[in-house]
Parts: structure tokens; C-alpha cells; sequence
């Protein structure tokens, strides 16, 4: 029998795509409408058989498991704790793909203090919960590196499985991301070589959260390719913006006992973190970017409110969960497909903080910066 994937495997569009064809729904361009016609008409397919076909044995049900980032205060529990601000977007893409299929998206989320390592106890709270999730649901998103590497291994033997915004070196399993380093490569990039800020002060993100440490080393790499270029000093924060302002507590502090001058730059791994900084030093009356310049990465949009507004990187959080959740209803409907990691281009974003003059709004599509595809399976 014809199947909905064999539809969209012919027309070389996602299964949610064939799905707005056949109910007539929008937005799907005409040439994409007239190609998914085509491969219904040649292919033979009858849309309610395969809908049922579909359906049986299934919940109609994808799970998303969130990391719940604690922040710095006992018990927090706010947006800024709970990253909501990533994963709002994330679900919103979730949301959008799914509904088109009239299924629903169970949610959970962990406390990242709940993994200590790269185990999990069998019989534990965290791993309790995965293995009732999975017996809820057809897939599961799994965002951030809040699973350990082996527990997704052993999940994705139960249930299909694509991790989000994860570590592109997680082997069997489907992984969709930002291009984290290139983003972050172009933001120090133009720092350095379009302001000429050489001494660097990085307020890092969480040890679990594989995109802090791909931009970690991406910033790496250019202080390494310019020489004269110094990291100055560093500060491991939570992505929120609380840590952010206790970052630029302890870069003043430790400043003004060492009697050293500020760094030409502070280079933020998220957004939030930044308008912290931003926040703290701006009250001290130092001037950004006069003083010290500032950046982040997410382009969340409190970022374009501060003042100055935030030079930051772009990073697709709809089309992150978009993208992985046709992945996984993919793999749902066809669980032999080969694991894939794909990552979805960043975007530079330009405004005033690194020094570029007041008023500016300017984006620049990343180019790729490393050598493997935008796709790769293995």
C-alpha cells in the first residue's frame, strides 16, 4: 500500500507538506502543490487508506523533553530559570507541524542539576519518567544535552528519537541544530577584524549545553587565528540573566583589584546573559560601546530593546523545532531511515552595542564556516 512518506519521498517534500495539499491548507507554493499532486497521481495513493494506515498503532502523541536551566538563586523558577524563552519558539514550530496532522505534543521538563554525569540511575526519578514518557508517545524530541549520551542511545532503542539544538558528535540518533560556530565564529570574526577589539572577556554558558561549547571554540579559533587577540579572563554562567549581572559583578570586582582595564569586548554565549551585562555595567555608568563593547546570540527580542540594543547571532528556534519534528515523524513513519544531523544556517545581527553606529539594523546570512554539509548521515 502507498504510504503518505512514500507521497513525500517522491515529491521530495515533508509528510506535513503532503498534508496541507490534502486538506487544502496554506501556505504551500503552487509549484510544491503541483509536485505533490504529481507523486499522489503516479504514485496511486489513496488519501484516506494511507491515513488509516498511518494511524493504526498510533498515539497521534510526540513528546518534548526540555532542559530546565536552575539558575543562581535556590528554587528559581521564572522564565529566565527555565530557558523558556529558547524553547517557546522551539514548541511553536512543534506546534505548527503537528497540528496539521491533528496530533498532540506531551511536554516535560528536566532540571539539568537532576544529571550529574553521564549516567543516569536505572531505577532514578530522571530515568523513571524518560522510559513513561516514551511508552506515551510514537517519538521524542529531546532538547539541549540535558540526556546523557547513553540514555539517548538506550531511549532511541524504544521510541524514535531526534534531539534538538544537541551534540553533533551523538552517534545514532537523529540530530537537528543551529550552526552554532559559525554564528559565533562570525560574531567574534567581526569583532576583531571590524572593531578592532582584541581583548576578550567570554561569559559562557552551562558545561551541559552542547551549543555554549560549540561557541566557545569557534571564538577560540579566531583569537587563535589573529595573533595579538587574548581572552582576557571567563565566567560560567546559566543562561539567564541573572548570571549574566553576576558575571559583570565579578569582571568589576576583579578589575578594579588587579587595577587592569576593562576588555575591549564581553562575548555573551546567549542573549540573555548579555542583557545582564548590559544592564550592570550601563548602571555603573560605563559606556557601551565606548568603553567595552557587548555581544550575544539567539536574537531573542529583548535583545533589540536594550540600550544599547544587542549585536547578537540569530538562531532559527522555530525552524530548530520545525524541522525537527518532521524529522521525527519521518523516522515514525519509517523508522529504517539512516540517522542524520542537519544544521540549519545562523544569522549575524548587527545593531549598535559592538561599536557599529547608533540606528543600525543589520543582518548577514552566516556562510558555513565548517567543512561537512549543511546534512550529513552516517
Amino acid at each position: 500500500m502507498v504510504t503518505l512518506y512514500d507521497v513525500a519521498r517522491q515529491a521530495g517534500v515533508s509528510i506535513a507538506t503532503v498534508s496541507r495539499v490534502l486538506h487544502g491548507q496554506e501556505p504551500v507554493r503552487e509549484t510544491t502543490r503541483a509536485r505533490v499532486r504529481a507523486a499522489i497521481e503516479e504514485l496511486g495513493y489513496v488519501p484516506d487508506g494511507a491515513a488509516q494506515s498511518l494511524a493504526r498503532n498510533r498515539k497521534d502523541v510526540i513528546g518534548l523533553v526540555c532542559v530546565e536551566h536552575t539558575g543562581l538563586k535556590p528554587n528559581q523558577y521564572d522564565i529566565e530559570s527555565m530557558s523558556l524563552l529558547f524553547y517557546d519558539e522551539v514548541m511553536r514550530g512543534v506546534e505548527a507541524r503537528i497540528r496539521e496532522l491533528s496530533w498532540s505534543l506531551l511536554i516535560t521538563f528536566l532540571r539539568e542539576d537532576e544529571n550529574s554525569g553521564t549516567t543516569l540511575a536505572a531505577d532514578g526519578p530522571v530515568q523513571s519518567r524518560l522510559h513513561i514518557l516514551s511508552g506515551k508517545v510514537d517519538g521524542l524530541l529531546i532538547g539541549e544535552g540535558v540526556v546523557p549520551s547513553s540514555v539517548i542511545t538506550q531511549l532511541a532503542k524504544r521510541v524514535p528519537l531526534v534531539v534538538l539544538a544537541g551534540d553533533m558528535a551523538q552517534r545514532g540518533v537523529d540530530v537537528v541544530a543551529a550552526d552554532n560556530w559559525s554564528g559565533a565564529h562570525a560574531l567574534v570574526e567581526h569583532l576583531v577584524t571590524g572593531h578592532g577589539r582584541r581583548r576578550l572577556f567570554h561569559v559562557d554558558g552551562p558545561s551541559t549545553a552542547p551549543d555554549a561549547a560549540s561557541r566557545r571554540l569557534a571564538m577560540r579559533a579566531v583569537i587563535d587565528a589573529h595573533p595579538g587577540t587574548v581572552l582576557t579572563g571567563s565566567f560560567c554562567g546559566r543562561f539567564t540573566v541573572h548570571s549574566g549581572q553576576e558575571a559583570a559583578e565579578r569582571l568589576l570586582a576583579e578589575t578594579r583589584a588587579a587595577g587592569r582595564p576593562l576588555p575591549d569586548a564581553i562575548v555573551c554565549a546567549n542573549d540573555q546573559m548579555a542583557i545582564g551585562m548590559v544592564r550592570t555595567l550601563t548602571g555603573r555608568g560605563i559606556r557601551i560601546p565606548e568603553e567595552v563593547a557587548v555581544v550575544g546570540f539567539d536574537d531573542i527580542f529583548p535583545a533589540s530593546l536594550t540600550e544599547p540594543p544587542l549585536t547578537t547571532v540569530h538562531q532559527p528556534m522555530r525552524k530548530i523545532g520545525e524541522r525537527g519534528c518532521d524529522r521525527l515523524i519521518e523516522r515514525i513513519t519509517n523508522p529504517s531511515l539512516r540517522p542524520r544531523v542537519e544544521l540549519l544556517p545562523a544569522e549575524l545581527v548587527l545593531r549598535s552595542s559592538c561599536g557599529c553606529p547608533p540606528g543600525t539594523v543589520t543582518r548577514r546570512q552566516v556562510t558555513r564556516a565548517m567543512t561537512n554539509d549543511k546534512i550529513t548521515e552516517r
